[in-house]
């Protein structure tokens, strides 16, 4: 077995190495070791999923990893990410652990960890839980003897129904607004409901009948094209797509045209600088987003920070630099004064606060940003080392010459995929005509590349 942790914790195919029981009741074990040792005085850690059928599997093994080294997992069952990070604080847990696999297809699976503070583990940490798990000599003794009791927590829903409410200011309602919201059958689709109809609107649902096998299946973030059209079609003011795990959220206009992360992170960043809210007057994104953000908030008299891509990352920069709002292309949104992980929910709730102050739709908000456009490709790593494919001296020199053609403002990046085995290519530019052809070189050079390693 390969090392564990990827860019979003332990990620693949369920019932195969990494995610098989044997593994997981390890890698229980080993959290739960890392909790005594730490000397917590909380012996608890909170486990979630989303809806995946193995999620059963795996919350299985986990909790009786746990329970032999004498921690007490206490369960929560289907819940957003975000929920898992704010309840493991709530409860005064040592860790949260979330069992999904985030946007990816029901026979993924995955297995991330919150700290006591509800951030995610940093890499130190991970290594050090890997190395107790991949190490075939380590020692899972228990202490004293003690063996830890499996709880499951009947309102963890409600508490966090009421967290993400009391986000939206109480002065304002969501009265008289029809709001479509894709689940993407998965962790939020009980939550959503709720949270939305509790504050004044009319909502229509979509994909909120789990069956352990349909979560994000042509739905969620990934598929938002039919959230788009029921907008249209039933005169809604929004759409809101979220993923399996409910930490990224796509928007749709009443128009049932389909918003950019990017259109987000403007008008999220502007709204908090002119209410004062925006810490430091800086907003922090990843090397994904369209370089027209830059040009927009500079000219409202904000700062753009770039990280490398990866939730993670924007939540360690803006943890370390003393920032509280920040966010990704793809969907992740971190509103840091009020959660420590993406939200897909409160992101939303956010948009509609601005909405209804300024008595606007949506499709005029964002008028604000014309991003440029970008052409985003995937290409297949079929097992191969793919950072070796993306540093190889001809693809490294094919991306300098072909970024001449696609000329300023442009730029192309291509880097790997910490959740997938793909190699992904960003092309951004002026000519969408010239993007095409140049993301035609460009995969060929990266396949002939992959011929012959």
């Amino acid at each position: 077995m390969g090392r564990l942790f990827g860019t979003d914790g332990i990620r693949g195919t369920a019932n195969k190495e990494p995610l098989i029981p044997e593994t997981a009741v390890r890698v229980g074990k080993a959290i739960g070791i890392s909790c005594r040792k730490n000397g917590s005085k909380h012996k608890r850690v909170l486990i979630g999923k989303d809806t995946r059928l193995s999620g059963y599997m795996i919350e299985t093994a986990i909790s009786s990893g746990l329970c032999s080294v004498g921690v007490d997992p206490y369960l929560v069952g289907p819940l957003p990410t975000p929920g898992i990070a704010f309840l493991t604080v709530n409860m005064r847990a040592a860790y949260g652990i979330v069992i999904s696999a985030s946007h990816n297809p029901y026979f993924d699976n995955g297995i991330k960890i919150f700290d006591l503070l509800g951030f995610k583990l940093t890499n130190s940490q991970e290594n050090s839980i890997e190395d107790m798990v991949l190490n075939p000599i380590t020692r899972f003794d228990t202490f004293n003897g003690d063996i830890g009791k499996a709880f499951r927590i009947d309102d963890a829903i409600g508490r966090y129904v009421v967290h993400v409410k009391d986000v939206f200011p109480k002065y304002l309602s969501l009265d008289g607004l029809k709001i479509v919201i894709d689940c993407a059958n998965g962790a939020a689709y009980k939550v959503a409901p709720w949270v939305f109809e509790e504050l004044g609107a009319d909502v229509m649902l979509m994909n909120h009948e789990p069956s352990g096998l349909n979560i994000n299946d042509n739905c969620g973030t990934v598929y938002p094209g039919q959230m788009a059209k029921k907008v249209k079609e039933v005169g809604a003011h929004l759409g809101i797509a979220l993923d399996g795990d409910a930490d990224r959220v796509i928007l749709s206009d009443e128009k049932g045209d389909i918003l950019f992360g990017d259109h987000i992170l403007a008008i999220c960043s502007i709204d908090g600088m002119r209410e004062g809210t925006l810490r430091r007057n800086t907003a922090v994104t990843t090397v994904m987003s369209t370089l027209a953000l830059d040009m927009l908030l500079s000219s409202n008299g904000i700062k753009l920070v770039r990280t490398q891509v990866g939730d993670k990352h924007v939540v360690e920069y803006m943890r370390n630099s003393n920032y509280n709002f920040g966010g990704e292309q793809s969907g992740h949104f971190i509103f840091l004064d009020h959660a420590s992980s993406g939200d897909g929910i409160l992101t939303s709730l956010k948009v509609l606060e601005v909405m209804v102050k300024k008595q606007r739709p949506l499709s005029e908000l964002k008028r604000i940003l014309t991003p440029n456009p970008q052409l985003l490709i995937n290409i297949e790593t079929n097992g191969m080392n793919a950072n070796s494919i993306t540093n190889h001296p001809k693809i490294l020199k094919a991306v300098m010459l072909l970024e001449e053609k696609v000329g300023k403002p442009g730029r192309i990046f291509i880097r790997y995929s910490g959740t997938q085995p793909l190699i992904r290519l960003l092309i951004e530019g002026k000519d969408e005509s010239i993007l095409h052809e140049v993301g035609k070189e460009l995969t060929d050079i990266v396949n002939r590349v992959k011929e012959g390693f």
